[in-house]
């Protein structure tokens, strides 16, 4: 049975790749206002049904908040229809009439896209937003354990685009997920780009198919204190944050670094938004919990509240607990506090020095964040500049939220779900991605410029034409100084010593 159920879903994937691509045919000759118009109602229809759609994936998945991920799902569907709406990404998209340079945008075709459990409807729609605007289909994998709600969100959003005039196959999707199905989606010969949100494994994949690939990072978030932050807003945004969808967003803080003169001040405002601090008995009952073998994190944590996280590894909490805290001063794969974790647990690290600060922050990057993002709180702009400088990362949060901060709800980044890590994290960009990364650019460029080419056989080694007209000036100055001056001069002398000179010349 399995088998079948395999080979049903690679024909179907196959059958959705074939209808993209004829579709994807007719809508890249489309204008700009025609795609523009199918966008808008796409991005409408998906905003008008977020609430339905979070309480579909909190359901299926068991993962997050309804009231967290109707704001993930708003971000993911009018925030980022906003941030593209007035973008050129189809025809002529400039002309530099000056240099005579004209740029015309063409899509690349049929993108893949690889969605996680994580945000399973959210990504869903910013995938399909920024795909169609810049003149591309799409067809969909999407996690085996979310796929009710991303196909209904899917094919809200293909209904939608139909209604607009979109041709019918523009949108597509994998209704029985797979491994095989969605390794042979990344590398069939009609997907022209992948884009990839999910675990390490589908990265990997995705950048290993032959085909040009976005995929991102782990977002093993270190969030620093330092001592002239504004402590009470701090913790609370750092709280909220950490809280927010159950720690869902690959952005969220995972560690807190901690000044150690404000220390006992942040501690107390933890406690006074629901954190509670782990004794050392509570924290080895959870490492257990959190980590089932080194550098491994158990997927029965992820987006599960603290309470039941608690209770998952025998110990009693509050009932109004909204994270879990656990000091540390150790940070390696064998440490589970360290690690990334897509939940409401935090590990808390003491600077008693700022070079001590610094040092743990980076080697929490090194575990297992390079490239993603840093958080900070802070009010010294000097700060500010130098852990913009020394971070390897590609987005240093200031003074926000970092899990929504960075996708672009609090901050002027681009709203976006697929957060690229750069070179710092293996990545190809280090933007957040959006419509803009989705289309290529050919240049009609007109010549301005004449240019006299040697033929062969001229070595006059490009100063010939300097020396002769040197040898021609030093020649009439020495007939206007004959025909001026009352004594004579020895021309000969003279024109045998510029002869000697321009030869060393000629020589250097």
């Amino acid at each position: 049975m399995k088998l079948g159920k395999d080979l049903l879903s690679v024909q179907e994937m196959r059958d959705a790749v074939q209808k993209a691509k004829e579709a994807q045919e007719k809508f890249m000759q489309f204008s700009q206002r025609k795609i523009d118009s199918i966008v808008e109602a796409v991005a409408k229809a998906a905003y008008n049904k977020s609430e339905e759609l979070a309480k579909l994936a909190v359901e299926e998945t068991g993962m997050g908040v309804t009231e967290h991920k109707v704001m993930k799902n708003h971000v993911g569907s009018m925030d980022v229809y906003n941030s593209i709406k007035n973008e050129k990404t189809i025809g002529v998209i400039n002309e530099d009439t000056k240099n005579k340079v004209k740029e015309i945008a063409y899509p690349f075709g049929v993108i893949a896209a690889i969605i996680p459990t994580t945000n399973p409807t959210s990504t869903a729609m910013y995938k399909t937003l920024v795909s169609l605007k810049s003149g591309n289909g799409i067809v969909v994998s999407p996690h085996p354990r979310a796929k009710k709600c991303t196909v209904e969100t899917l094919k809200i959003c293909r209904q939608a685009a139909i209604d607009a005039g979109a041709p019918d196959g523009l949108i597509g999707w994998i209704t029985e997920p797979g491994m095989e199905a969605t390794n042979q989606l990344m590398s069939h010969r009609n997907v022209n780009l992948i884009l990839s949100t999910g675990g390490g494994g589908l990265v990997r994949a995705a950048y290993s198919s032959g085909k040009p690939a976005y995929g991102v990072g782990p977002g093993n978030v270190p969030v620093y204190i330092e001592k002239s932050a504004d402590v009470k807003k701090a913790v609370k945004m750092i709280v909220d944050s950490k809280t927010f969808d159950n720690g869902t967003i690959c952005a969220t803080e995972q560690s807190i670094v901690v000044d150690g003169s404000i220390k006992d001040m942040a501690v107390q405002e933890l406690k006074n938004n629901g954190s509670y601090i782990l004794n050392q008995e509570e924290k080895e009952k959870l490492e257990k919990v959190i980590s089932p073998g080194a550098g491994k994190i158990s997927p029965d944590i992820v987006g599960k509240s603290a309470v039941t996280i608690a209770k998952m590894g025998g110990v009693s909490v509050p009932a109004e607990t909204r994270l879990l805290i656990a000091e540390e001063d150790q940070v390696g794969k064998e440490v589970p506090f360290s690690l990334e974790k897509l939940a409401p647990l935090f590990a808390m690290y003491t600077a008693d020095k700022p070079e001590d600060a610094k040092t743990r922050c980076l080697g929490l990057l090194n575990l297992g964040g390079r490239g993603h993002s840093f958080a900070l709180h802070t009010s010294d702009e000097s700060v500010v500049q130098e852990y913009g400088e020394d971070m390897p990362v590609s987005r240093v949060i200031v003074n926000t939220l970092s899990s929504i901060g960075a996708v672009g709800a609090t901050t002027a980044l681009e709203p976006s779900m697929t957060l690229g890590c750069g070179a710092y994290g293996g990545n190809i960009s280090s933007d957040n991605i959006t419509a803009r990364h989705l289309f290529n650019v050919k240049r009609v460029a007109h010549g301005i410029k004449e240019v006299q080419v040697p033929q062969p056989g001229q070595t006059d080694n490009g100063n010939g034409g300097e020396i002769n007209n040197l040898n021609n000036m030093v020649k009439e100055t020495i007939r206007n100084s004959n025909s001026t001056s009352s004594q004579g001069l020895d021309t000969n002398k003279i024109e045998m010593l510029v002869r000697e000179v321009l030869k060393e010349y000629q020589n250097q």
